[in-house]
């Protein structure tokens, strides 16, 4: 069988077990995969110069077309997809909340994303395009986070990470209605009280902190019409980072650091990675469903650097205690290696890298020994 089938075989008898779609559909979705990998860009021009096919390129990318303005997609499906192929079911897990945006022409892109923090590079579960500019409102948050909760319960949530977009009193409130642990970053001006009652704004409550330096309130204080615990580290640069917090969370500075993780999955999702500002789609549905194919594309490129890293050949730590490469880069360019580089190609180890996309129980894949070309 030679190699570009074996690869279309493979990826959908994977892929069919998860989703409900018909033979074309999922050909279709398994050559854009293929072609995203090769070409790094959801741009569906570009896509279609590399999927696999032996039409013609207008014939490739009107195919491309039908498929996001046609197909139904149930998100439910993906998100159930995701949480088994990491093992988010069978383990507690921290979620984090925001928001990517970018323009194309005069049409704002605004993206609401709820994804679980893992290994550097939080990955997304649920997201919303806003069919607006700015910051997203409690409504659009309880929407997505009951959608997750909706399919997935809240048992597991160690704890919700967001930024100072994510305030207000609504939202706040409902989170500790819902018994919901948060970590979220508030402004430095916010009001709450001192250890008299008094109020006052909340970076005078740490103004002792040295640069390093971390504090906790013991006692939790009011912000809005919310009881909230505080903390706060002060950064190297001078400037105050006040956190609240709220249900079973400790060491809320430290957590909140995982945070930053949700920026790292924009990062590869975009830029650094399948460039999703590079798209032309940008209607509220098509936008939607086009974050499918990056998404699925993203988890099993991390997917594929968890097993290199920890099962093959770990990356290698520079000097200033940081990998050499992210987790996803080391995964995209092993596939791309196995999948288009016709010298260094092994069908084992190219069964094995699609393999990969499949869920297995996290037991297993720990045990798992390299295997070589």
């Amino acid at each position: 069988m030679k190699s570009g089938q074996l690869q279309i075989n493979e990826l959908t008898t994977i892929l069919n077990q998860h989703f409900h779609w018909n033979k074309a559909r999922m050909a279709c979705f398994v050559g854009m995969l293929i072609a995203l990998m090769s070409v790094s860009t959801v741009n569906l021009t570009q896509l279609a110069l590399t999927f696999p096919s032996r039409a013609q390129i207008p014939s490739r990318y009107r195919r491309i077309q039908r498929f996001f303005s046609g197909h139904r997609i149930d998100y439910n499906d993906v998100a159930r997809f995701i949480m088994k192929l990491f093992g988010f079911t069978e383990t507690d897990f921290y979620l984090s909340l925001d928001r990517t945006n970018w323009k194309w022409g005069g049409v704002n892109i605004n993206l609401l994303v709820l994804a679980v923090v893992y290994r550097g590079a939080a990955i997304p579960v649920y997201w919303l395009p806003l069919n607006k500019r700015g910051n997203s409102n409690s409504r659009e948050r309880k929407a997505l986070l009951q959608r997750f909760i909706g399919q997935f319960g809240k048992g597991r949530i160690k704890g919700l990470l967001a930024d100072r977009e994510f305030i207000g009193d609504a939202w706040m409130g409902w989170l500790i209605q819902e018994r919901i642990p948060f970590i979220i970053r508030i402004r430095n001006n916010s009001i709450s009280t001192n250890r008299r009652g008094q109020k006052t704004r909340v970076d005078r409550l740490f103004e002792a902190l040295k640069p390093g330096e971390t504090a906790r309130l013991q006692q939790p204080r009011p912000l809005g019409q919310c009881r909230v615990h505080l903390s706060a580290l002060r950064l190297a640069d001078g400037e105050l980072l006040v956190v609240a917090s709220g249900g079973r969370v400790q060491d809320a500075i430290k957590i909140y650091g995982l945070r930053w993780e949700i920026e790292t999955l924009f990062g590869c999702l975009k830029g650094r990675g399948f460039k999703l500002e590079e798209t032309r789609v940008v209607g509220y549905l098509r936008i939607k469903k086009l974050l499918v194919l990056p998404v699925i594309a993203f988890c099993w490129t991390h997917k594929v650097g968890d097993w290199l890293h920890d099962c093959v050949l770990p990356i290698k730590i520079k000097t200033h205690r940081r990998k050499a490469q992210s987790i996803f880069r080391y995964g995209l360019d092993g596939i791309r290696s196995e999948f288009f580089n016709v010298h260094s190609r092994s069908n084992k180890r190219l069964k094995k890298l699609i393999s990969l996309l499949s869920p297995i129980p996290p037991a297993l894949y720990a045990m798992e020994l390299p295997v070589t070309s």
